[in-house]
């Protein structure tokens, strides 16, 4: 351009020159001129690079279609008679990979089958979304004119397409899926009800303001009978509906994972795996990389290593990254229902949060988990105790850990086994909450599985203390499980001699003895013992404690003598170790009275029998555990010494105290019934005696199983309870039926069964 004249205007001689290219202009002006644009930037179409819009609303953009909807029966009636009655706004939300979009799919066809206009937009992003929209206006009636104002910014886009929807002569159906950022619908004002039609909306959020006015639908993962079918509508020569039970249990039913599965089974070209293969290799391999072979299409949500990364980033986004270490945090655990309480503050306040990496303050845990639940990623539930729990997937767990990095795993697991340490009822508590020590088994056994040299001990001491609670609850299968678990994983990690590895083996043989595992509980126990002694001395209380365990299942198995060994040795040496008025002590004297009486040691009973009891009751009170068990030892003993009515009075109390101390149902109270019965036969009164005993019969076969040592040594009991009674002849069947493997059992010597061998033959 020429310089400017006088007055700073270009002279009106002078030529203005200019170049445009592209979209651009050049304006051209000889004095003062206002020019005012609006510059509304879209990609044009090309072949290379189209209008961003879908090539079709009317289809339903389901990329993996259910071949067969299986279950959701409820569901599908509410949103049927939505449907039919062509109004209102539902919304189905749940985690990713649990069928939202399947469910969507199933109700477009049910709208087409119901003579309705069925259309369908993906609210994934603002983009997808608008263009989805405007091709609804468009499909309704809008003119091109209108639509390109509408994509030009020159009118308000919403507004165009509930226009036409409202005025639609044909009732509709609309879905718009994958609304995982109920923003995205809220800053056009997308979302709106109409009276020509029904809007359906699939989404990870729960708990948008957005869905005010809405009808919810929460969808979960499918029950197994129906996931089971799933992997069999997909890949039917795979393999039997058990073996498809396994597997769908092993992917925890998550419609996602068992497409995935069922596609891969069923599309194999160099391999041929049945079910039962895929099972193995989900338990030798990474699941989700497995899974993920089944994939037809490369997009995150169809993942399973990748689709709640989606809610993660979207968490994150939002300003709670937070949730992201949670999370982390949650999946050292296992997917069983986790009690809130483990966040309480008397939980928190044990350990160190913002070790974990990245670090997660306790004021965060919160907004935190809130985030977790809102966006599925975490359920909640409510039991009727009014415990409130949080559960997560066990896939979503399991790909959570994995990409833990390596070096940050250790911190994880050790701030989650203080929480649950927190939580965990002490060993020598008299009182056990049983629902609290239910939920956080699971969670225990799940760290084993996650710990390392680090932070094995912890967890192995966590896991022993459980396992013996579970074990004075008297669920003893459970108890062995825990404590196998967790004296392998101390072996693998310490060693066999490590001191944490003879406890939980300890725990094991105790427990095992208690399920009438006799021969493999004095095995184990004294491998313990010789253990023990080379690490520890023999002289040791763990060394001492478990002398005396061994001692039990010997005297069980009839070698009485040999028990009465043990027994003595380890009181003994208690006694200058530990002292007189020990708890550990005071156990083994309680045990012994009932050795001393059963085995004709009158003397020796007569003269500790009242000893102990009240050294147990001044050391320890009367509601102890060990307490307990001298009460019901000595009224034993006492009916071994000719003594029915002190022993009556002495076998009541121990049952009162044990039915304090454990409940009405547990076996030990069972045992102390058993030892009533005996006293009240004693004493004359044989038909309460038989109810009892029947009682007591009735309780080891539901509690320990119809083919424990002890629930037979019961019916043999009852049988000299019905023939005191002139019962005979059931005396004589049951007799019939247990003697002999009692004897097996027991042995010949038993005291029980000599008794009642006299019985029978007299």
């Amino acid at each position: 351009m020429n310089p400017a004249g006088s007055g700073g205007y270009p002279a009106s001689s002078a030529s203005i020159e200019g170049q445009a290219s592209g979209q651009g202009r050049v304006y051209q002006a000889a004095r003062d001129q206002l020019i005012t644009e609006h510059h509304h930037h879209y990609s044009q179409p090309s072949s290379d690079n189209p209008w961003p819009g879908p090539d079709s609303v009317r289809v339903a953009l389901a990329e993996r279609a259910p071949k067969i909807l299986r279950n959701r029966s409820s569901l599908r009636a509410a949103l049927t008679a939505a449907i039919g009655e062509g109004h209102g706004i539902h919304v189905v939300h749940g985690m990713g990979g649990c069928g939202k979009t399947s469910l969507a799919f199933w109700a477009f066809h049910e709208a087409l089958e119901q003579g309705r206009i069925a259309l369908w937009v993906s609210a994934s992003d603002r983009v997808t979304l608008r263009a989805g929209m405007l091709a609804v206006a468009a499909d309704r009636g809008a003119d091109p004119g209108e639509v390109a104002a509408a994509q030009l910014g020159q009118r308000a886009a919403a507004d165009l397409v509930w226009h036409y929807l409202d005025r639609s002569l044909q009732p509709w159906l609309l879905v718009i899926d994958n609304a995982d950022e109920p923003a995205v619908l809220d800053e056009g004002g997308w979302l709106r009800a109409s009276a020509a039609g029904t809007v359906l909306v699939t989404s990870r959020r729960s708990s948008a303001t957005l869905w005010r006015g809405a009808s919810l639908h929460q969808l979960d993962v499918l029950p197994l009978d129906d996931a089971a079918q799933v992997l069999c509508d997909l890949a039917p020569d795979a393999g039997s509906l058990q073996d498809a039970k396994t597997v769908a249990r092993r992917l925890g039913c998550l419609p996602l994972a068992l497409n995935l599965a069922g596609t891969y089974l069923a599309h194999q070209l160099l391999e041929s795996w049945t079910m039962s293969d895929y099972h193995d290799r989900l338990q030798e391999e990474d699941a989700a990389d497995l899974i993920d072979q089944g994939a037809q299409v490369q997009d995150s949500r169809h993942l399973i290593s990748r689709t709640w990364q989606i809610s993660l980033e979207n968490l994150s986004t939002q300003g709670l990254p937070e949730a992201a270490t949670l999370l982390r945090l949650l999946s050292c655990w296992a997917s069983d229902p986790l009690p809130l309480t483990v966040f309480a503050s008397n939980a928190i306040n044990t350990v160190d949060l913002e070790s974990l990496e990245p670090p997660l303050h306790a004021r965060q845990l919160e907004p935190a988990l809130r985030g977790l639940l809102d966006h599925s990623l975490a359920t909640m539930h409510q039991r009727s105790d009014g415990t409130r729990c949080v559960q997560v997937h066990g896939l979503l767990l399991e790909g959570v850990y994995s990409s833990i990095p390596v070096e940050h795993r250790p911190g994880h697991v050790s701030v989650a086994t203080n929480l649950l340490r927190a939580v965990a009822p002490a060993q020598d508590t008299t009182s056990v909450d049983a629902e609290q020590l239910r939920l956080i088994t699971p969670h225990v056994t799940a760290l084993l599985h996650h710990v390392d040299e680090a932070t094995v001990s912890p967890a192995v001491e966590l896991s022993v203390q459980v396992a013996q609670c579970i074990h004075e609850m008297g669920d003893y299968a459970a108890a062995i499980a825990l404590t196998t678990l967790s004296g392998d994983t101390s072996q693998r990690l310490q060693g066999a001699t490590h001191p944490d590895t003879l406890t939980a083996r300890h725990q094991q043989g105790d427990s095992l003895r208690r399920v009438g595992r006799l021969a493999d509980a004095e095995q184990l126990l004294r491998r313990v013992h010789e253990k023990r002694t080379e690490v520890l001395g023999g002289e040791h209380p763990d060394t001492l404690r478990t002398a005396a365990l061994v001692s039990l299942p010997l005297y069980l198995l009839g070698r009485h003598d040999e028990s009465l060994t043990w027994l003595g040795g380890a009181i003994d040496g208690q006694r200058r170790v530990l002292g007189e008025d020990h708890v550990d002590t005071l156990k083994s004297r309680a045990l012994s009275l009932e050795f001393l009486a059963e085995t004709g040691h009158t003397d020796a009973f007569v003269r500790e029998g009242p000893d102990t009891v009240a050294t147990c009751e001044r050391a320890l009170g009367p509601e102890h555990p060990v307490t307990v068990i001298a009460y019901s030892n000595y009224a034993l003993g006492l009916l071994h010494t000719a003594a029915p009515e002190e022993a009556e009075t002495a076998a009541r109390r121990a049952v009162e105290a044990r039915i304090r101390l454990h409940g009405v149902d547990h076996p030990l109270v069972y045992s102390a019934k058993l030892v009533l019965s005996w006293a009240l036969m004693l004493g004359g009164q044989h038909d309460e005696a038989v109810a009892m005993m029947r009682e007591a019969v009735a309780g080891r076969e539901r509690l320990l199983g119809p083919e424990h040592p002890l629930t037979t040594k019961a019916r043999i009991l009852l049988a000299e309870r019905l023939a005191a009674a002139d019962q005979h002849e059931e005396a004589r069947q049951l007799l019939h039926e247990n003697l002999p493997a009692a004897e097996g059992i027991y042995g010949l010597n038993d005291p029980d069964l000599v008794r009642i061998r006299r019985l029978r033959s007299g």
